[in-house]
C-alpha cells in the first residue's frame, strides 16, 4: 500500500474583501500554499502527487493546467512521482501532438517521474469544448494510441477518423522507455472494467461510495486485467482510490481546528455545483435518480459521521487513519490517493497532517508490505 497526493487547488469562497482582485489573490495564495505543502510531502515518503485538469469549477478545482504545476513541482521535487490526473484526452479538448508534448516535457524536466492518467470528463466541461459525449470514449481511446506512437515513433503519421497529421517529428520524446505508465480515471465498474481490459491503471472516486462499492470496482477490474488487449506497451494492473484526508494527534484537534467544517463544505460544494452546472446535461431518468441526493447534500444534510466510520473519508489520529487505510488494502487497493488541501484548512494544519502520515502511517505500511512480499 502506498499513499499518494492529490491537488486540484481549492479556493473556496467568500474571497477575503470586496476588493475586484480578490479572486486572483486567494488563487495566488492557494497556488503559492499548494506548492509548499508538496515540497514538504517529498521529504516524508509519500509515493505521487496527481494533479487534476479541470476548467469553469469555482470553489474547488481552479487547476486547468497542470502541466505547468507538475513542470514547477519536478524542479522542486526530487522523490514524488508526478502524475496527470487527468489529462482530458479527446481530441477536441486538446490535439493528441500537444498532449504528448506537454507530457513527455514533464517527463524530461523531472528525470522519468510521470504517470499519465487520462480521462474523458463530464458533460459540464465537454459541452464547452465541443466535445460529442456519444463520441468521447472512442475518442479518447484514439487519443491515447496516437499520443503513444508520436512518443515511440521518430516520425509520426495519420489519417483517421479524428485526426488528419502530417508527417512530424514530435519531441521531445519521453525518458521513460518506452513511454510513461498510463492511467483511466474509473467511476462506475463499467469504467473500470474497460480500463483493466485496456491494461490502464485505475483511478477511482471513493469519496463518494462505501468501501464495499469500491471493492466491486476492484474485483471487476481485476478480472478484466487477465483478459486483457493492452491499449500501450507498459501494461499497468493498479487501482488508486482518492477521498479525504487528514491526520491530527489528537481527535480533539478536529473540532478546534474546524476540519469538519472544510469536510462538510467538500460535500456540499460538490453536490451545489452538480445541480446547477452537470445535472442539467443528464437524461430525465438520470436526474430523476442522483436529484433527491444532490438537494440533501446541497442543503447540507450530510452524515459526517457515518462518513467517517466507513472509511468513505479518512480522518483522525494515526492509529486511526492506519486502520482506515488498511480497509482500503482489504478490499484491493494499491494506493490511497490522499486529498489534503480542502476547505478552509490552514496550510500549516495540512503541512502538519502530513508530517504526522508520514513519521507514523508510510513507515507502518511499508514494513507491512514488505512483511506481506513474498521471499
Amino acid at each position: 500500500m502506498k499513499l499518494d497526493l492529490l491537488y486540484e487547488i481549492d479556493v473556496p469562497k467568500p474571497w477575503a474583501g470586496e476588493h475586484p482582485y480578490a479572486q486572483r489573490r486567494e488563487e495566488q495564495r492557494a497556488y503559492r500554499e499548494a506548492l509548499d505543502q508538496i515540497r514538504h510531502a517529498d521529504t516524508l515518503g509519500f509515493n505521487t502527487v496527481w494533479c487534476v485538469e479541470h476548467h469553469f469549477r469555482e470553489n474547488r478545482s481552479h487547476m486547468p493546467c497542470s502541466e505547468a504545476v507538475l513542470g514547477a513541482l519536478s524542479q522542486i521535487t526530487q522523490n514524488l512521482r508526478l502524475g496527470f490526473g487527468v489529462t482530458l484526452t479527446p481530441h477536441p479538448f486538446i490535439h493528441p501532438a500537444r498532449l504528448a508534448e506537454k507530457v513527455a516535457t514533464v517527463d524530461v524536466l523531472s528525470d522519468g517521474r510521470v504517470e499519465w492518467g487520462t480521462g474523458r470528463s463530464t458533460p459540464m466541461e465537454q459541452t464547452a469544448f465541443g466535445v460529442d459525449r456519444d463520441l468521447s470514449r472512442h475518442q479518447w481511446r484514439a487519443a491515447i494510441d496516437t499520443v503513444v506512437k508520436m512518443w515511440e515513433q521518430e516520425y509520426y503519421e495519420e489519417h483517421s477518423e479524428f485526426l488528419d497529421f502530417p508527417r512530424r517529428m514530435v519531441t521531445p520524446k519521453p525518458v521513460q522507455d518506452p513511454h510513461p505508465p498510463c492511467w483511466m480515471a474509473a467511476v462506475s465498474e463499467d469504467s473500470a472494467t474497460l480500463a483493466g481490459e485496456a491494461g490502464l491503471g485505475v483511478l477511482a472516486m471513493s469519496i463518494m461510495r462505501p468501501l464495499e462499492e469500491t471493492r466491486r470496482l476492484v474485483e471487476r477490474y481485476r478480472e478484466a486485467q487477465k483478459r486483457p488487449k493492452p491499449l500501450t506497451r507498459v501494461r499497468t494492473n493498479k487501482v488508486a482510490a482518492y477521498t479525504l484526508v487528514h491526520c491530527v494527534e489528537d481527535r480533539k484537534d478536529l473540532d478546534r481546528k474546524d476540519i469538519w467544517r472544510s469536510v462538510w463544505w467538500w460535500y456540499q460544494n460538490l453536490a451545489e455545483f452538480a445541480l446547477e452546472w452537470e445535472l442539467p446535461h443528464y437524461s430525465p431518468a438520470e436526474r430523476d435518480k442522483a436529484f433527491p441526493l444532490l438537494q440533501a447534500r446541497a442543503r447540507g444534510e450530510v452524515d459526517l459521521a457515518t462518513f467517517d466510520r466507513e472509511a468513505m473519508i479518512i480522518i483522525g489520529t494515526p492509529d486511526e487513519c492506519l486502520e482506515k487505510i488498511q480497509r482500503y488494502a482489504d478490499v484491493g487497493v494499491d494506493q490511497v490517493i490522499c486529498y489534503k488541501q480542502f476547505g478552509y484548512i490552514a496550510s500549516e494544519d495540512v503541512k502538519r497532517s502530513m508530517t504526522l502520515l508520514g513519521e507514523h502511517v508510510i513507515p507502518r505500511l511499508n514494513a507491512a508490505s514488505k512483511a506481506a512480499a513474498p521471499a
